[in-house]
C-alpha cells in the first residue's frame, strides 16, 4: 500500500498527538469509510411519480433534469414532514 508522503506524515503526527498507533488511527478511518458506504446503500430510493392514466413520469417532468427532480423530492419530503406534525 503507497499513500502520498504528505497524508502519511500528517497521520503519524496526529496518532502520536492521540496516543495512538498509525495502524489503529487508519483501522478507524477505514471503519468510518465503510460504515458510511453501507448507510448510503440502505438508503430507500425515491422514484419519480407515475401517472396511472398513461402508465409513464407525470406530464411536464424531464427525467433528464436531475435538479427537477431533486426539487421534486424535496417537495415531497417537506410536505410528508408537515403531515407528520
Amino acid at each position: 500500500m503507497r499513500l502520498p508522503e504528505d497524508l502519511l506524515k500528517r497521520a503519524r503526527r496526529k496518532a502520536a498527538a492521540e496516543g495512538r498507533t498509525l495502524t489503529a488511527l487508519i483501522e478507524d478511518g477505514l471503519r468510518l469509510v465503510v460504515a458510511e458506504n453501507r448507510k448510503a446503500a440502505k438508503r430507500k430510493r425515491v422514484l419519480p411519480r407515475i401517472s396511472t392514466a398513461r402508465g409513464g413520469p407525470m406530464p411536464g417532468l424531464d427525467l433528464g433534469d436531475l435538479s427537477a427532480l431533486q426539487e421534486i423530492e424535496d417537495l415531497d419530503y417537506v410536505a410528508r414532514m408537515k403531515r407528520c406534525k
